[in-house]
């Protein structure tokens, strides 16, 4: 009896096709990129070998190269976190009432090592699984704050400047204490609307840990080439003036490197290095970069806003940013 084997569904076939007309069309791609640049070498070689390139390339490498290896390991740390640590281990360690469970949650932060990126997830899984909001929203800004893989990274960036790591520490959980209490006073229930999903999905916990550690690589890895392009641009084709301009009028300073730190979005394990090229800013301005980054940024806003409701991002997001840049220049002064 001769068998005929069902055709494939027309969504199947029309799927395959699309695959196969992929797979076609990407080395068809490479190649007409290579012949571009092969016709374009002349152009290339003299623009690349101008001094003003040079000196871009110079800063953009330095910065990738000293970051990476930082941010890979944040990565691995802050998989492994919300993989294998459960999120009941949280309700259980903390305190019940919501004003000693905020600072107790904070300083979890600092040996809990985890990116922003990680952290949004983990700190739904939190309220979901019955921790105060106020503390699930406090570890959620410090733990890419001040957990020891970011002071290391931050110590490394700053060798001549010490203080910076302990001003760092103090004003970003000052910030995520703040924001805590702040939500366990004013905050609403029905503005912030938890998660309904588990935060980490997936056949089991290894497929779950390295598709998490190649999500973020990637997703972390690609704001942090935009990052160090913009550092590299501010520093080599920037004019020196306009800098100079902004940096030594000190409200001015704070205002743009916060601003620019919401728009870079770099991830918390390589921004010190960022903040460490833009040598023309004092201290106090790099320090207002460096604690409202890892608290607020663009990704951060949508990831929020996606986790929580799009009612508690817009609440909670300029709070945060007022809250950083204030602490961060009181800190400032005191500190550096």
């Amino acid at each position: 009896m001769t068998v005929t084997k069902a055709a494939p569904p027309r969504a199947d076939r029309h799927d395959a096709d699309e695959q196969q007309s992929r797979q076609h069309n990407s080395p068809l791609a490479l190649i007409m990129l290579l012949l571009l640049v092969v016709a374009l070498q002349g152009p290339l070689r003299g623009a690349l070998a101008a001094p003003v390139m040079q000196s871009w390339m110079t800063v953009f490498v330095a910065v990738v190269v000293q970051a990476l290896p930082f941010l890979v390991l944040g990565v691995l740390l802050s998989a492994a976190l919300a993989v294998f640590v459960p999120p009941s281990f949280f309700a259980r360690a903390l305190p019940k009432k919501p004003a000693l469970a905020v600072p107790v949650a904070g300083m979890a932060g600092a040996v809990l090592p985890g990116c922003e990126c990680a952290s949004v997830p983990v700190a739904g899984a939190l309220v979901r699984r019955g921790v105060t909001p106020a503390a699930a929203l406090a570890f959620l800004l410090s733990a890419p704050a001040i957990n020891p893989i970011v002071l290391t990274a931050t110590a490394v960036a700053f060798p001549g400047d010490p203080e910076m790591v302990l001003a760092r520490f103090v004003a970003s959980l000052l910030v995520a204490c703040a924001m805590g209490w702040l939500w366990h006073r004013l905050g609403r229930s029905d503005w912030l609307r938890p998660p309904a999903r588990p935060a980490t999905e997936g056949p089991g916990k290894g497929a779950a840990f390295w598709g998490s550690v190649r999500h973020d690589v990637m997703h972390a890895g690609g704001f942090l080439v935009v990052g160090a392009m913009a550092a590299a641009t501010l520093k080599a084709v920037v004019p020196e003036h306009w800098l100079r301009s902004a940096a030594d009028n000190p409200v001015m300073a704070v205002l743009a490197l916060a601003i620019l730190a919401v728009v870079l979005s770099i991830c918390s394990e390589a921004d010190a290095f960022v903040a460490a090229s833009l040598s023309q800013f004092s201290l106090t301005a790099r320090l207002a970069f460096l604690v409202v980054g890892p608290m607020i940024d663009l990704k951060l806003f949508a990831m929020q806003a996606g986790t929580f409701g799009r009612g508690f991002a817009l609440r909670f997001a300029p709070a945060t940013l007022v809250l950083a840049v204030l602490v961060s220049v009181l800190v400032g002064a005191v500190l550096l």
